[in-house]
């Protein structure tokens, strides 16, 4: 092989990089071009449950590469950040289901705006993940720093109350801004992102964005919230660039699947924003305690043990305090007649 493909780059051989995104490739065009060619498919969930085990189980078996390939801890970090990921990713998919319901975005064209916001979220990782390398590289204290703001986040989502009121979308600070840019049709246009229309005062044609755009827009915001969060997680899971990237991307490529079965049961999961604070503050911790102070080492293993354990109880726990809803519901207002 030429040898430029042996050449370091972010720690590893450019072979490497290139091997990694050529299965990315392939792994996108065998979705879109294969099992969803037909644009106005409805996603199930099912299906969508089948295809979010599919992305996982690539996960898995590319983190068995890694183990052959680099060893047993290198391995377990992966897993580790694949999971972290896979886990702060769902909170992230509650949020792009409020956007979409809340713009009147129908099933059949949500696929159309995950499958070009996933596109987006893979590019604006790559650029986070790069600039958070050079920053770890450059400077080890940003480590500490990670973990402070890691800790921050968590106890804010311990201690921040849910909204339980219908959002307005047209209330959003984001979607203000682009209203007053941009010409935005107040009606769906099948899944096209921009159209033409005259224009109200002269009577041209020109161009107008739709709701689908403006969908778009916002996924890909919200994406850059939550990366700001994620990023610093698996940084300080571990500093290996080629890990960090890889598990993301993993966890990012099952995002449009894991989608559609959570956002058909959002109320289910009351509790798994608290096992997502709580992954956060041990995170953070971990950091604090075993490198910054250098107090006591935690094996990659401990950190992926725990947050399986808080990830499970959180899901099992929301399943299990929102098993009778409706029966809930029913004894409270006997409760209420008879008094």
């Amino acid at each position: 092989m030429p040898e430029f493909l042996f050449v370091d780059w972010l720690g590893k051989p450019i072979w490497m990089w290139l091997g990694f995104h050529a299965v990315v490739v392939t792994l996108l065009a065998f979705d879109l071009g294969v099992l969803h060619k037909d644009k106005n498919h409805v996603i199930e969930v099912r299906e969508s449950l089948l295809l979010t085990a599919f992305y996982f189980g690539l996960g898995l078996a590319f983190g068995g590469w890694v183990w052959w390939y680099f060893g047993g801890q290198t391995a377990q970090e992966y897993v580790t950040g694949l999971v972290v990921e896979k886990s702060l990713s769902m909170d992230n998919v509650f949020v792009i289901a409020v956007i979409l319901t809340s713009l009147g975005i129908p099933r059949a064209a949500q696929h159309r705006v995950l499958v070009w916001g996933i596109l987006g979220a893979l590019v604006m990782r790559g650029l986070m993940i790069g600039l958070g390398a050079a920053l770890v590289h450059q400077a080890a204290w940003i480590l500490t720093v990670f973990a402070a703001f890691l800790i921050f986040v968590g106890v804010k989502m311990l201690v921040s109350k849910e909204e339980t009121e219908a959002v307005d979308i047209n209330d959003n600070r984001a979607v203000k801004v682009l209203r007053r840019f941009f010409r935005i049709t107040p009606e769906l246009h099948g899944q096209q992102f921009v159209v033409k229309k005259p224009d109200p005062e002269t009577g041209k044609m020109v161009r107008w964005l739709t709701p689908l755009a403006l969908g778009l827009v916002l996924v890909n915001l919200a994406d850059v919230i939550f990366a700001v969060d994620s990023v610093p997680a698996i940084f300080a899971i571990t500093t290996d660039t080629f890990v960090v990237y890889t598990s993301n991307i993993f966890a990012i490529l099952g995002l449009r699947a894991l989608y559609f079965a959570l956002a058909a049961m959002v109320d289910r999961f009351a509790y798994l924003k608290t096992a997502l604070a709580f992954i956060l503050i041990f995170i953070g911790l971990k950091i604090v305690v075993a490198d910054t102070f250098d107090l006591v080492h935690l094996p990659p293993w401990v950190s992926l043990l725990v947050t399986v354990t808080l990830l499970t109880g959180g899901i099992v726990y929301s399943l299990w305090r929102t098993r009778g809803g409706a029966q809930d519901e029913d004894e409270v207002a006997s409760s209420a007649r008879a008094r």
